[in-house]
């Protein structure tokens, strides 16, 4: 059975309870090696990949994301639903709040964010209009609907360098220019998703308000604590999507990149 549909995140996300015949394996690419469990879901094979690995032991900054992505690729895999905790900039968007961004603003500095460096795979500029899966977003909007989950279905993330959390100073100029929810993992897992012509989505729980918002002063416990209370509704949200969606459809995000690319100067 191939694998067509991938989940990314923290192992709160991962229930034993939910797929079954699961089998561990490892995936070795150009990139280094990633782990991840395969299981079937209603007939439908589904690959889970924790993000910083089973004990939550890698900063977000380290994160080998090009391994992550083309372990992947290399299963076949053609969606991703990625999840991340991340904290509000906008009231409107509240803890245990689900929010499906639709756009990112790109504040990381030291992470490999690009399958093409020259070489034999070439320059390629690739177009961003719409880096989250519209079919995606829209699938797990209707999924949180019908589930009478509160959700978002847009939003601006904002991803940070980490593993710190930001300043009040950082977190004012995040909300002017635009930016809406703030976190340290979908930079540049989202670009490297498209570049491997995948369907990427990232849903987005929101575990606190920012530095300078919050009346408190943040700490990953609180975070933890919020994951653990919603992490129920989060699989149902996750799950629910997948019975609704096609793993075979096709997908603008399916195609190559240098049809997507701009030629540049």
């Amino acid at each position: 059975m191939s694998v067509r549909i991938g989940i990314i995140g923290g192992t709160g996300v991962y229930d034993p309870n939910i797929l079954e015949n699961i089998r561990d394996e490892q995936i070795e690419t150009e990139y280094g090696l990633t782990r991840v469990k395969i299981g079937e879901y209603k007939g439908k094979a589904i690959a889970f990949m924790a993000r910083h690995g089973e004990d939550h032991s890698v900063p977000p900054h380290l994160v080998n994301y090009r391994a992550n992505i083309a372990g992947l690729q290399k299963l076949g895999v053609k969606s991703i639903f990625a999840t991340a905790a991340v904290g509000s900039l906008n009231s409107a968007m509240e803890p245990e709040n689900f929010v499906f961004v639709d756009q990112f603003l790109d504040f990381t500095k030291v992470r490999k964010n690009t399958f093409f460096e020259g070489g034999e795979k070439g320059v390629v500029h690739l177009d961003m209009t719409e880096p989250y899966c519209p079919e995606l977003r829209k699938t797990l909007t209707q999924a949180a609907h019908t589930l009478g989950l509160t959700a978002h279905s847009t939003g601006t993330y904002v991803c940070a360098e980490g593993p710190r959390f930001e300043t009040p100073a950082e977190i004012r100029m995040y909300r002017q220019l635009g930016g809406d929810l703030v976190g340290m993992t979908s930079v540049p897992e989202v670009v490297l998703a498209r570049e491997a012509q995948m369907c990427y989505a990232t849903i987005c729980m929101v575990t606190n308000f920012a530095a300078g918002i919050s009346p408190n002063k943040l700490t990953h416990q609180e975070v933890v604590d919020v994951m653990s209370k919603n992490v129920i509704n989060l699989r149902s949200l996750i799950m629910a999507a997948i019975d609704n969606l096609d793993e075979n459809r096709t997908c603008l995000c399916h195609r190559s990149p240098a049809d997507l690319s701009a030629v540049g100067d």
